[in-house]
């Protein structure tokens, strides 16, 4: 099936039909760029954040509303996603409005290993001991992203391990978005 594009007021409204989220150290420039182009050269209203995200902030209000008003997420997991609060946030974020909004989720395992992500092992399990050593105050949004680390590996997604940025066309072209009214 093939993309739809989203009209021009949709964009002014601050809808999308596809966020975004990545870390950025590990795909911002590489694999995330051409995956974002290759949906922007399709006509698909994509969300990206590009701005360099200040340590200790909670998710901005901004980037809530931007995951509320897409109609779809991809997910980019690589090595350090789990190292960062932000994108755990993100990643809850979106996992509640698939719940609430019926958002369509695609998590794309970019160099991991979807059970390595599920089971909290390796990089995964040792960004969350980091985060519950320095969150020892908070634990309940640790277990809220170990949740969610735990149901996005259980979805249908696409593994990228030892795959070339040119597979990013199967990519684009497996996601089911449509028209907004």
């Amino acid at each position: 099936m093939a993309f739809a594009s989203s009209s021009s007021s949709s964009s002014s409204q601050g809808s999308y039909d596809v966020f975004l989220s990545f870390r950025g150290e590990d795909t911002r420039n590489n694999f995330t760029a051409h995956l974002c182009q290759e949906l922007r050269t399709k006509g698909i209203n994509t969300f990206r954040d590009d701005d360099k995200l200040e340590r200790g902030r909670v998710i901005s209000p901004a980037l809530v509303t931007a995951i509320e008003n897409s109609m779809f997420s991809i997910i980019v997991l690589s090595e350090n996603y789990a190292s960062s609060k932000w994108c755990l946030e993100e990643l809850a974020k979106i996992l509640e409005c698939m719940k609430t909004r019926g958002q369509r989720v695609l998590p794309i395992f970019y160099n991991v290993d979807p059970s390595d992500v599920r089971n909290h092992r390796g990089k995964f399990g040792a960004a969350l001991a980091e985060h519950e050593k320095n969150l020892t105050e908070n634990m309940e949004r640790v277990q809220i992203w170990k949740d969610a680390l735990t149901q996005v590996a259980n979805l249908s997604g696409w593994e990228s391990r030892n795959k070339e940025v040119k597979k990013l066309k199967a990519y684009s072209s497996t996601c089911f978005i449509y028209k907004r009214q």
